[in-house]
């Protein structure tokens, strides 16, 4: 059976106090957490280290969370990484503004911290199908993530566990090329420190692996950048 990656949240909150407690809470959960107090730190971290999901204060020095999130929407590199608002601000204008803005979910200060961890669950269940049991397909190609089966025109694939995991990466994005990098963080955890040669080696395998009744070639490799599914 794969092993799956916890997700890593970005928390960017000014106020110790409830980022203290969010933090705690999401830890509880299971989740990577990391931690910004301004909206400049939060823009570091996300080119260090790019999160599944950003819970982001609207005001902030420095940064407000509104530029933050328009800068994240506006770059192709990070638009995909939902970004749930957290705000007193409950004036639908306001509401209406951060939406705009790009932000995926809006909650409201003060917030029942259930609600808001229901809230991250459903964001990434749309962003990660694939953490969330989902059946994915691709042409001929059918993973189902809850029994950890993978077809394609009918027939078996035997996957290991990583290359499991690296395909589910791929077919939760069809079509968009990610990189070796992304592709080490998703499949491979960050805690894990392998080279990035390493995903070379598991795509030559799953390429493999997946034409082996015969088919065209799912997998895509652009040269410089990375990987794609199609």
């Amino acid at each position: 059976m794969a092993v799956a990656v916890k997700p890593l949240i970005l928390l960017v909150e000014d106020e110790p106090a409830q980022r203290d407690v969010i933090a705690y809470n999401l830890a509880a959960e299971g989740y990577q957490v990391a931690e910004a107090g301004d909206g400049e730190e939060a823009m570091l971290l996300v080119a260090e280290n790019p999160p599944d999901l950003v819970i982001l204060d609207w005001m902030m020095p420095k940064l407000s969370g509104i530029e933050v999130c328009r800068r994240l929407k506006s770059d192709p590199a990070t638009r995909a990484i939902p970004v749930i608002m957290l705000s007193a601000r409950l004036d639908v204008p306001d509401r209406v503004r951060g939406l705009e803005t790009g932000a995926d979910d809006y909650v409201g200060k003060p917030y029942s911290v259930a609600e808001l961890m229901a809230r991250i669950r459903a964001n990434l269940r749309r962003a990660h199908p694939a953490a969330a049991g989902a059946v994915l397909e691709f042409r001929d190609l059918r993973l189902d993530a809850e029994t950890h089966r993978v077809t394609r025109a009918g027939h078996e694939i035997e996957l290991s566990p990583t290359e499991f995991r690296l395909l589910a990466t791929l077919m939760e994005k069809p079509g968009q090329v990610l990189s070796r990098e992304r592709l080490l963080d998703r499949v491979w955890g960050r805690d894990i420190h392998v080279e990035s040669r390493t995903v070379d080696v598991h795509v030559g395998r799953l390429r493999k692996a997946l034409c082996q009744h015969g088919g065209d070639d799912l997998l895509r490799t652009v040269r410089g950048a990375g990987y794609a599914l199609g």
